[in-house]
């Protein structure tokens, strides 16, 4: 029994805690959940999130309400199926499912990768512990596992060493003393290794657990680098949605791994198929939003509040489906934010009573110079304000705290009407209203890639900040970037770029030399691009024509990336060009990305790439 107490305004309710503990019940447990009472009949709550939960209990065939003064009232018993025992053919499984899970898993041929999806309790995660447990006991082998935190493998670990009770774990590494081993490596650890030819390769193994969570860009990486791989992912649970993994990784997997196979675990393990209390937790919760169904009509535009939006069920669950496909990984918090959060705006396009597009917004910064100062020391810390923030403890900006900001949370298109400039029309719409409202600067803060980071760029977004440290959780390093809505903004917005710029070529030299370099490319498109001087265009020509030690002239080379940069050349080949000359790759890193061999043929590479681009320059200047 859980008794989960949310009635007192000190204690409010947990989106997330509720999910999570409402899963570790078993058939035939109970769930007491507290609320905040009113005068009403019904039970009234202080914030849209929990009207809209209280009303949505009310309504509920499967769950029992009592109200101050009145007599208890409990559901009528339905039909229900009984928890079956285990009577899968495999002692070590649970249900049929999860033996298939493992037999694929064990079964795994070379690229031919594997897509496991389930909803939260079906034995995922535990199947790729049975799976590795028999790959040691069949094979000297080495599995590589990640996932986006170390916990959400502890299943797996479990299963792992009581299968192979002769081996033993350290901290994130399993030995069974017979050669075999599972080591657990966080994303961007594993990144870093794949690129330094530490891991990956033939013969090769990874499982990927709560794929949903980790970037495409990781994912495709990885799909390259080891010959058998198997994505695992949640497809409804309280630790993110993954209904957008399917929809975003699916044209990566046909494109380098035609041959891929997929699995979906349908039979729980700890109840019931049509568990009441699985039933209710999803619906409360909205882990089965759904995106609406798409049509090619004309879109009008309506703003929303989430004092509206939690009174209008079909609406809300259009809107957050659509939010739970476009992101990487949408938690339950993220329904009681949208609701509560009075700062927020809502915007969508409409076709008809359908949302098929989303942007959400919130406004950040207008401190007092005081608090300002304050706050940029680090001395105070106010939630909701992250850009500000962040441009004021990494930027050294104190105007970013005074200024006015809105940032962009979240933008969603569905994805039947995606490349139609839905997006494009939601920010310029958002522009506007900001504009009128009297905001300095529109800002977003994402992961930086390519792709999206050019889509902003096209919109007049600039660069001011980028993390030094990829997140651990996506892999990427996070970008921000702002947009002018004032002359106030304008000047700001200038500032920032422009110091955002100076530092860039150090920052790259060290602590984001392992930036993906067409991000970089991306980046230092944004800055100056002076006119080679005559002596820096003799350096290039004795590197292309003669025997100049490029590292020599690195000066004039980092000249000449920069104008070619900006002049909007994106091949490939000058990517590779800036990974040399500002962020050190070294001739490994080089050959490997060029397909080439050895230290001399990168040097007659990189020299030829200098020849053609002094070549070109006439065309672009």
């Amino acid at each position: 029994m859980i008794v989960f107490d949310a009635a007192c305004t000190e204690t409010a309710l947990d989106p997330d805690a509720f999910g999570a503990l409402s899963g570790t019940l078993r058939a035939g447990g109970l769930l007491l959940l507290l609320l905040p009472h009113g005068e009403s009949s019904v039970v009234a709550a202080p914030s849209p999130y929990l009207g809209r939960l209280s009303r949505r209990l009310a309504q509920a065939e499967g769950a029992g309400c009592w109200l101050p003064g009145e007599r208890l009232r409990l559901p009528e018993p339905g039909p229900g199926q009984p928890r079956s025992s285990n009577d899968c053919s495999d002692p070590d499984c649970l249900t049929d499912d999860q033996l298939q899970a493992v037999k694929r898993l064990v079964g795994l041929k070379r690229r031919r990768p594997l897509v496991l999806t389930a909803d939260r309790g079906r034995g995922k995660t535990a199947a790729l512990g049975i799976a590795c447990a028999r790959l040691l006991a069949s094979r000297q082998v080495t599995i590589w596992v990640t996932a986006p935190r170390p916990e959400a493998v502890a299943a797996l670990f479990e299963r792992l060493e009581a299968l192979r009770p002769q081996g033993g774990r350290q901290g994130n590494v399993f030995t069974d003393g017979q050669g075999g081993r599972v080591e657990f490596v966080a994303p961007d650890e594993l990144s870093a290794r794949v690129e330094r030819g530490e891991a990956g390769g033939q013969g090769s193994w990874l499982l990927v657990d709560e794929a949903a969570a980790i970037p495409a860009a990781l994912l495709g990486q990885w799909l390259a680098a080891f010959t058998r791989i198997a994505f695992a992912t949640t497809v409804h649970g309280y630790e993110g949605s993954g209904r957008g993994f399917a929809l975003r990784f699916r044209q990566r997997l046909d494109r380098q791994a035609p041959d891929w196979r997929a699995f979906h675990l349908e039979a729980p393990v700890r109840w019931a198929a049509g568990d009441p209390l699985e039933r209710l937790v999803g619906d409360l919760l909205l882990l089965d939003a759904e995106p609406p169904a798409a049509s090619c009509a004309p879109l009008h535009e309506i703003d929303w509040r989430g004092s509206v939006l939690a009174t209008d069920e079909p609406a809300l669950r259009d809107i957050f489906g659509l939010l739970v496909q476009a992101h990487y990984r949408t938690t339950p918090s993220d329904l009681q934010r949208l609701l509560d959060e009075p700062e927020l705006h809502i915007r969508t396009l409409q076709d008809g009573a359908r949302p098929l597009a989303v942007a959400v917004c919130a406004d950040e910064g207008g401190f007092e110079p005081e608090l300002a100062e304050r706050v940029a020391r680090g001395e105070r810390r106010l939630p909701g304000h992250l850009l500000a923030q962040s441009l004021a403890a990494h930027a050294g900006s104190r105007a970013a705290l005074m200024a006015r900001l809105r940032r962009v949370q979240r933008i969603a298109v569905h994805p039947q009407r995606r490349r139609e400039g839905l997006g494009r029309r939601l920010l310029e719409s958002e522009r506007d209203a900001a504009r009128e409202a009297g905001v300095d600067l529109l800002g977003a803060s994402f992961g930086a890639e390519r792709g999206l980071l050019t889509f902003w760029q096209t919109l007049g977004f600039r660069p001011v900040r980028l993390g030094l440290s990829r997140e651990t959780s996506t892999g990427e390093h996070a970008v921000m970037v702002v947009a002018p809505l004032s002359p106030k903004g304008a000047v700001l917005a200038e500032e920032l770029a422009q110091r955002f710029q100076s530092l860039l070529p150090a920052l790259l030299a060290f602590e984001l030399a392992s930036l993906d370099p067409d991000v970089a490319l991306a980046l230092l498109a944004e800055g100056p691009s002076p006119a080679l001087a005559a002596e820096e265009r003799a350096d290039l020509i004795d590197v292309a024509h003669g025997h100049r030690e490029p590292a020599l002239a690195r000066p004039a080379l980092q000249a000449l990336v920069r104008r070619a940069a900006v002049a909007g050349l994106t091949e490939s080949e000058l990517a590779w060009l800036a990974a040399w000359a500002f962020q050190g790759r070294d001739s490994v890193w080089l050959a490997s990305r060029a397909g080439i061999e050895g230290r001399r043929q990168v040097m007659a590479r990189l020299r030829d790439v200098v020849a053609r681009l002094l070549a070109d320059e006439s065309s672009w200047r």
